[in-house]
């Protein structure tokens, strides 16, 4: 429909220049003496017409040639960024396809366009350190180092490939770099919790952790295992006297002393360094915030003498303990074997025949077998005490 409007204004607009040129009587006379030169006019007006036109496409064309070596170099210019982008985009399927060698080379033709450098150079560091050529990914690194704009992305790569390497001095040098330079993301603090473990320097990988669970990054198995380790190698560390032990034991949060296996670990290192009433004290506390075995089997090998303070209160705290958990054999186990070192024969060997009732794991039948035998033999019963360690040995092979 528009075109046929197009069509009716064009038809129009020529019938009525051409009714108008045929009623048109004026004449346009050119003077110049002795010459003189007459014409119509629409003649006169065509002859303008052509003029303009003739100049128009004269200015034109000088124009479009001086701009012609502009538009040459934005085509090259367009043309080798097409190309960059085409390989860069080949290097990352290349990469994520596993074709480390493909990627580096594609890399390397997208990195001949200026404004692809950088992360073409991080691709093809990628690639290389994945083809084991780390001194071939150091030179792509260090390419782009004198390029502000990609600063943290090449640290944050160096740091992931280094920390994959097990270069972690080189990695915790890269850390302190990333830190100068305000960089504090979830993901710089993973490699840096990395870095810190293969460098065994567990204070920083607790701090580590504990910042990482504020912002749920870590899962709570993975947290648990790293706490553990920490913990772990920190308390069995035989450098400490009893003060230092005290003041790391003071470092620890509370939640985590309550934990089993951080009270057992701390436990074992107050035992090894005489100071038994706090390691009582703590796997009392830890068992008071949530009952296990590991915690009971660690009280009952808590040393006491015959007759203490300490003992009684033990054997005090095991019967409250009964109330609340009437059927644990590792319960029931213990009060035997403290009744057993306090010399109450009855009630040793009650609790010792009511958590071999209650057992199940042959570890602890195994135990309650031996402290039944130690029992009959103080209370000179050798065949009973014979049968106990014949059943003990029975458990032992079948554990």
């Amino acid at each position: 429909m528009r075109l046929l409007l197009w069509l009716l204004t064009l038809f129009a607009s020529a019938i009525g220049l051409a009714m108008l040129a045929r009623f048109n009587p004026g004449n346009v006379v050119f003077f110049y003496p002795p010459y003189r030169v007459d014409l119509s006019l629409n003649f006169f007006m065509l002859l303008v017409l052509g003029l303009f036109a003739l100049l128009y496409v004269f200015v034109r064309a000088v124009r479009m040639t001086q701009k012609l070596p502009g538009r040459v170099m934005t085509y090259r210019r367009q043309k080798r960024e097409n190309e960059s982008n085409q390989a860069l985009r080949d290097a990352l399927k290349a990469l994520f396809e596993g074709r480390f060698g493909h990627a580096e080379k594609a890399a390397s033709r997208a990195a001949e366009f200026a404004d692809n450098v950088g992360i073409a150079s991080l691709i093809a560091a990628r690639a290389a350190h994945r083809l084991r050529e780390g001194e071939r990914s150091d030179v792509w690194l260090a390419s782009i180092e004198a390029d502000p704009t990609m600063k943290t992305a090449r640290l944050m790569t160096m740091l992931e490939l280094q920390v994959d390497d097990h270069k972690f001095k080189r990695a915790l040098e890269t850390l302190e770099e990333l830190s100068a330079n305000g960089t504090r993301h979830i993901q710089a603090l993973l490699w840096a919790l990395k870095a810190n473990q293969q460098a065994k320097n567990w204070p920083e990988v607790l701090r580590l952790v504990q910042t990482l669970d504020k912002r749920k990054a870590l899962h709570p198995a993975l947290s648990s295992r790293l706490r553990e380790l920490a913990y772990d190698t920190l308390l069995a560390d035989r450098s400490h006297d009893d003060e230092s032990i005290q003041r790391l034991w003071a470092s620890v949060p509370h939640p985590d002393r309550l934990k089993p296996y951080v009270a057992i670990r701390g436990a074992s290192a107050f035992n090894e360094r005489g100071l038994h009433d706090k390691a009582r004290g703590l796997l009392e506390r830890a068992l008071a915030a949530d009952w296990d075995s590991r915690l009971i089997r660690a009280y009952r090998e808590m040393p006491a003498e015959t007759g203490s303070t300490a003992l009684l209160s033990q054997i005090e705290y095991c019967e409250q303990w009964q109330k609340k958990h009437p059927i644990d054999a590792e319960l029931a186990l213990t009060l035997g074997v403290f009744c057993l070192h306090q010399k109450l024969w009855g009630k040793a060997q009650r609790y010792l025949e009511q958590a071999l009732s209650d057992a199940h794991h042959p570890r602890t039948i195994s135990e309650i077998h031996l402290r039944l035998a130690q029992l009959h033999e103080a209370l000179d019963q050798p065949e009973k005490a014979s049968a106990h360690y014949k059943q003990c040995a029975v458990a032992t092979v079948t554990k």
